[in-house]
């Protein structure tokens, strides 16, 4: 795989993203993450996964700019495969825990939203979603994924803001379960995914299903009138702007900005 590196440890799978220094999101990773955990769901010999990123990051969120330079078709193809990706991690039967090495903003957010168990290195980093401040609608499955951890009052308040918050914060309001030092990170994410297969594996599946039945429905009601308002403010001349004052401070080449 392009963007993933996967290695399986006593019946664990610990998927590493793996794509430049901060693992930003674009289509391929998108379509690996998507044939992996079909994949692993239907294998027997795996019973679990880890999903972990790099030093400092686990996903800096969409890759912004190679999605920039998408044409229409594209960019369309990008978001349908997104919220499928998610749809296909919500309803993931087996065991899934987050290993969060760093920054986690937007769609790394997301990513780890979808696991069931959140456990981030300590330090100066962010996680949140904040797809409003940079002119991207928030569709409602991604808001039904959010308050389905922190509440809807709390979820509505963050995204309207893009609210980004540090791992402590996001702590106090169980966006993620807890807090470790760096070194303790990848032993602490196994240890809680080896509580999990403890359980009757058809027992911890059913009723995991069963407790997501209504998040699992709320991922397929992405309407073609909320992608098409998507695509439409994407490509939107304000969004566009701000796209390209985010890809001139992430290049740290203005003349050469998109």
């Amino acid at each position: 795989m392009e963007t993933l590196k996967v290695t399986i440890n006593e019946r664990m799978a610990l998927i590493g993203l793996d794509r430049g220094k901060s693992n930003a999101i674009n289509l391929k990773m998108l379509q690996e993450l998507n044939v992996l955990l079909k994949g692993i769901e239907n294998d027997d010999s795996i019973a679990g996964i880890i999903l972990h990123g790099k030093e400092r990051f686990f996903s800096s969120g969409l890759d912004l700019i190679e999605l920039f330079d998408y044409n229409e078709q594209e960019i369309k193809e990008f978001w349908i495969q997104f919220l499928d990706f998610v749809k296909t991690f919500v309803g993931f039967k087996k065991p899934s825990v987050a290993a969060i090495s760093g920054h986690s903003p937007a769609g790394g957010c997301v990513l780890a939203l979808c696991c069931d168990y959140r456990i981030m290195n300590e330090g100066d980093f962010i996680i949140g979603l904040n797809e409003v401040p940079v002119g991207i609608i928030v569709p409602d499955s991604i808001f039904h994924l959010y308050s389905f951890w922190i509440g809807q009052a709390r979820a509505y308040r963050n995204l309207l803001e893009g609210k980004l918050l540090s791992p402590q914060q996001a702590l106090e309001i169980g966006l993620i379960d807890e807090l470790v030092s760096p070194d303790k990170l990848r032993s602490r994410a196994e240890k809680q995914l080896l509580v999990y297969l403890q359980q009757d594996a058809n027992t911890w599946q059913q009723s995991k299903l069963n407790m997501r039945k209504d998040l699992i429905g709320q991922m397929g009601n992405t309407s073609d009138e909320v992608l098409n308002n998507i695509l439409k403010q994407w490509w939107s001349p304000s969004t566009r702007s701000i796209l390209k004052t985010i890809i001139t401070n992430l290049t740290g080449n203005k003349e050469n900005g998109k």
